[in-house]
């Protein structure tokens, strides 16, 4: 069965929206300049929510120690969405001993390729997401999906995830052609830059099951 996430939760509604339709992890963005980002404090009162049978995510880009320090214990995964560097990944895995994902930007099979060589052994799960633009302010979070077909020739061989561009309409064909163990979906659930829909959570989510 496919894992659900649904990323860049921030109110009580739809974070039970989110675990009442099914999600099996729930994310939290911790990065000042996307619309998602929250505090270390409120996002320890939505996991204060959240049952022990739902993984909560922290999502971060570049992040220091002084942030980690402050968000982790309310955490059971760190994603990485930055430029962290192998010794970086290493240490914040050390340091915290929580499960580490890192998400990487895909254009080409090559992409995938690099992206698992680097990531296998250093951490737990790659999650595969469109490569933002040079013009993008966010690395992740935009709605884009790179070409699927790519996996087709570059499918992982260790735990990963696809994110990027899914929502409700194709998140089903995504399942049933790519068997992913794990979608992740965050824009793809809102009504606005930041604004989560309950009404499309549990859509995407039905969409998933369906699938």
């Amino acid at each position: 069965m496919t894992s659900i996430k649904i990323c860049g939760l921030s109110t009580p509604d739809t974070l039970d929206a989110a675990i009442g339709a099914g999600a099996s992890h729930v994310g939290f963005v911790f990065f000042a300049r996307s619309p998602r980002n929250l505090l270390p404090e409120r996002a320890a009162g939505l996991a204060a929510r959240v049952p022990p049978s739902v993984t909560k995510v922290g999502v971060f880009v570049d992040p220091d120690d002084a942030l980690l320090d402050a968000a982790t214990p309310s955490l059971d995964a760190i994603q990485l969405h930055g430029s962290e560097s192998p010794a970086r990944l290493a240490a914040i895995r050390a340091r915290y001993g929580l499960a580490l994902w890192k998400a990487a930007g895909v254009t080409t099979a090559a992409d995938i390729r690099a992206a698992v060589a680097a990531a296998r052994g250093a951490c737990d799960l790659l999650l595969l997401d469109a490569k933002a633009p040079s013009s993008a302010p966010l690395p992740g979070g935009n709605g884009l999906r790179f070409d699927w077909r790519l996996l087709s020739d570059a499918r992982p061989d260790m735990a990963w995830g696809l994110s990027g561009g899914l929502d409700a309409d194709n998140v089903g064909a995504a399942v049933r052609d790519l068997r992913p163990p794990l979608v992740d979906v965050s824009s793809g659930v809102e009504e606005a830059p930041g604004v989560k829909s309950v009404h499309k959570i549990r859509a995407f989510i039905e969409a998933v099951r369906t699938a």
